[in-house]
């Protein structure tokens, strides 16, 4: 298991580049989803306005 770990001597390497990429998706959830909670927002407010 260790050695798995080290990656044969590269995990200073390939282990931040793990957590950069998760970091990554993460964030890109989290603003898709916020985006999207925005419009939908601006949404309801443009169609429950005033009735002409």
């Amino acid at each position: 298991m260790m050695e798995f770990l080290a990656m044969g001597g590269f995990a200073a390497f390939v282990w931040p580049c793990y957590g950069l990429t998760a970091a990554g998706m993460i964030w890109l959830g989290w603003s898709s989803w916020h985006r999207a909670r925005k419009a939908a927002a601006r949404l309801a407010d443009m169609t429950s306005g005033p009735q002409t």
